[in-house]
């Protein structure tokens, strides 16, 4: 029996709404250039190999306001490739650290996909991924002047959208000519497609796991024979060697 018409278009709605509930918001404190405790805060995510992501930043203040908010993208120099689903991998985990960088965003191998200056406003960043890695969202906001600002701190929204997430699909609506309900459809097919090749990857994962372990588990195993097999023949040959020396000094 087909679903009512408000009940489907309502469960679309709210998958919707989930789905867009992934902003992260927080502040920046500013820090001066000469300090050696630069703070730069970072966002990792994972993605697939040759996915679309769109890294959307909204930073308050303007330019010249004494201070000045740096991004990169770039991947992650460490990353493990591990989430237990695909919207797992939707979900970003926030990491603090102090070192001396600008912004970015960069992958798990170096690739940059971004590194705009002086962010103010909102700043928008699309790359497709090169490999099955996590990339990292950094910010850092800069004191540029030396005047005393107070409370000087910037706010930031992040925004950021994968695969079907990232795509437009209202563009996509106009050009197929499609209906809201069937633009939903579409966009939830190609969500659960992702969660698909995600499983995939993991039971595929899982195998080359288990048959490193069952290799290793077959090499330790003959290693220890190998091992037991030599201490033997040493065993042996010592109660010999020791047995011919005394008898050669007619001790035996």
């Amino acid at each position: 029996m087909a679903l009512p018409r408000s009940l489907l278009q309502y469960i679309c709605s709210l998958v919707l709404f989930v789905a867009c509930a992934n902003a992260l918001k927080f502040d920046l404190q500013a820090t001066s250039q000469s300090h050696d405790g630069k703070k730069e805060r970072c966002i990792r995510n994972f993605v697939a190999r040759d996915t679309l992501v769109v890294v959307t930043a909204i930073v308050s203040g303007t330019k010249g306001d004494g201070m000045r908010v740096n991004m990169h993208v770039s991947r992650s120099s460490h990353c493990l490739r591990f989430c237990s689903s695909a919207r797992e991998a939707h979900v970003l985990f926030l990491m603090l650290t102090a070192v001396v960088a600008d912004a970015q965003i960069r992958d798990a191998v170096g690739n940059e996909y971004g590194r705009p200056q002086d962010v103010a406003g909102e700043q928008r960043t699309v790359f497709t991924s090169h490999a099955d890695a996590a990339f990292d969202v950094c910010f850092e906001n800069l004191l540029t002047g030396t005047r005393n600002l107070g409370d000087a701190t910037r706010h930031v929204e992040l925004d950021v959208d994968i695969g079907a997430d990232a795509k437009d699909w209202s563009a996509i609506q106009a050009t197929e000519k499609l209906k809201p309900v069937e633009a939903d459809l579409r966009r939830m097919e190609e969500m659960v497609s992702e969660v698909v090749r995600e499983m995939d990857y993991l039971r595929t994962r899982e195998q080359k796991l288990r048959d490193t372990n069952e290799s290793t588990n077959n090499r330790v195993k003959w290693f220890g024979f190998c091992t037991t097999f030599i201490l033997i023949v040493l065993w042996v040959w010592q109660i010999l060697y020791l047995r011919a020396y005394f008898r050669s000094k007619h001790l035996i």
